[in-house]
């Protein structure tokens, strides 16, 4: 399970790059990627749940279990030297975590083809 190693996007100009990326939406999330064409190998993840998702508690938890999913999936199944973004949607807080890493798992796999 080893691969490029996991960095954290901070910019919102990063943010705003990925979404110009392959997006993939599954029933929990939508997963944004965009390749950065530099030469660094590096994984940037980046989460972000809206307001509209729920309150503190609740986008805390799912940011915590994104953050968690990304450890678990990205590293192996990821787009090496590309930024990665996990938005939260309203049907990914209740979703079991296995159906979570399988979502990412596919998605992944759409967005590389």
């Amino acid at each position: 399970m080893e691969g490029a190693p996991l960095a954290r996007l901070t910019l919102r100009k990063d943010y705003l790059a990925a979404n110009a990326g392959k997006r993939a939406p599954t029933p929990g999330f939508v997963l944004l990627v965009r390749a950065r064409g530099d030469d660094d190998a590096t994984m940037r993840i980046g989460i972000t749940v809206s307001k509209k998702v729920g309150n503190a508690v609740v986008r805390n938890r799912m940011k915590r279990r994104f953050r968690e999913l990304a450890r678990a999936i990205l590293p192996a199944e990821g787009v090496p030297g590309a930024d990665h973004v996990l938005i939260g949607r309203n049907s990914g807080i209740e979703r079991d975590f296995a159906a979570l890493k399988s979502d990412l798992s596919k998605a992944l796999g759409k967005i590389k083809q």
